[in-house]
């Protein structure tokens, strides 16, 4: 009786692999080679891709901040703490990765409708705003942020913070000074894994903060108004240094040593 040899079997997989790679190789050469050079360079030096270029990136920057501040403490309880309902408490918090975007939106609209909406937005106004940029990138983003942090004090030891807390140490200054330290690689990766998320946000900022031009205009939305007047040039040029962009994101948050 032969003994079935395993090479044929991780043969497969990594043809599975090597053609879904493929796939998407084909896909970026085809974009990379649709225009030329001095197209993308006259693309990304119009005022209004040069204004969303440079919103986009003081919103995600925001968004990222925002999300980090709160997935630390939010990924410090759910890594160390037990309590009845986690479970439930844990599958909420996924809720903004699964929801559609578009969906997302609405529900921002939605809500500063509401009076206590209205009454928040007397004080800061969202709706069609710079804020509301940040705000609907803000809401995505900090999901996957929290699910970064999470994992980042899952893989730490509480060995360290617990002789901390031995040695006279309050629960807050064990997290803070014990914690927090070993977690900065993770708390890198999940600033910037927010940042790209925000990047790429599209459908809550269309829906709840607009695509005016020169206004709460982003790199997302900026694709969609220059496809909608048939501008595929600068729709894929603008693309194309989004991709960029995600690699380089990407790149970084692997030389952490973290995963995505």
């Amino acid at each position: 009786m032969s003994v079935r040899r395993p090479h044929f079997f991780w043969l497969c997989l990594a043809l599975i692999t090597t053609a879904y790679l493929f796939f998407w190789l084909l896909l970026l050469s085809a974009t990379a080679a649709y225009s030329s050079p001095q197209a993308w360079w006259q693309t990304l030096n119009k005022p209004e891709i040069r204004y969303a270029a440079g919103l986009s990136l003081l919103t995600c920057s925001a968004a990222a901040g925002f999300s980090l501040l709160l997935a630390v403490p939010i990924g410090y309880l759910m890594a160390r703490c037990e309590f009845r309902g986690k479970a439930l408490l844990d599958a909420a918090l996924d809720i903004p990765i699964v929801l559609p975007p578009m969906v997302v939106g609405i529900c921002l609209l939605i809500f500063f409708q509401t009076p206590l909406g209205q009454s928040i937005e007397k004080i800061i106004s969202f709706t069609y705003t710079i804020a509301g940029v940040m705000l609907a990138q803000f809401v995505v983003a900090a999901a996957f942020a929290i699910r970064t942090m999470r994992g980042t004090f899952d893989h730490l030891s509480a060995r360290p913070e617990n002789v901390a807390l031995t040695l006279g140490a309050t629960r807050f200054q064990a997290m803070f000074h014990v914690a927090l330290p070993a977690a900065r690689r993770g708390m890198l990766a999940a600033f910037c894994i927010a940042w790209a998320r925000s990047l790429g946000e599209f459908g809550p900022i269309l829906v709840f903060a607009g695509a005016t031009r020169m206004k709460t205009e982003v790199l997302p939305t900026t694709v969609w108004l220059e496809l909608s007047v048939g501008n595929l040039d600068s729709a894929v040029s603008v693309s194309l240094a989004m991709i960029a962009v995600a690699i380089l994101v990407l790149l970084f948050v692997r030389a952490t040593g973290e995963k995505i």
